[in-house]
């Protein structure tokens, strides 16, 4: 057996735990997972960049950018108000900023994105459980307790 059907096999049963997880995952776990998926493609349009594959490298950065987007729409600006304003001028900031490291290959570009979406992450990922259980079953993302610092678009 190859290593490229193993890879596929592998990749295949990823797929199918992260659909399953994400079935009954609630609000905020779906947002974290979210980040995670852009964080992974990042990481991997990186890979590629370095061994100068140049369609996986934009195939992966299209599908972080993709998610990236799924973001900014699951923002609630009502709710969520100037930091919610925020989050989506520094997730169209992360867009550009990946489409111009697809154009210029430049690795320096899908770091920087990397290191402000884990920036947002941990902010995410500190939102105490009562906070998580009030927001109810709504599908948005409320605005993290701590926004980007020292962030401007």
């Amino acid at each position: 057996m190859s290593y490229s059907t193993n890879s596929t096999g592998l990749d295949q049963y990823r797929k199918v735990g992260a659909q399953s997880e994400a079935e009954f995952a609630n609000p905020h776990r779906l947002i974290q997972m979210l980040m995670e998926g852009a964080l992974e493609k990042i990481a991997k349009a990186k890979g590629f960049m370095e061994h100068g594959n140049v369609a996986e490298k934009g195939r992966h950065v299209s599908w972080a950018i993709s998610i990236i987007d799924g973001l900014r729409l699951s923002l609630d600006k009502e709710k969520g108000g100037e930091i919610a304003e925020n989050l989506d001028s520094l997730y169209e900031y992360m867009t550009r900023r990946l489409v111009q490291a697809n154009a210029e290959n430049s690795a320096s570009y899908l770091d920087e994105v990397a290191s402000l979406l884990l920036e947002i992450k941990s902010g995410w990922d500190a939102i105490p459980e009562e906070v998580r259980k009030g927001a109810g079953g709504e599908k948005t993302q409320p605005a993290p307790t701590a926004p980007a610092a020292g962030v401007t678009p």
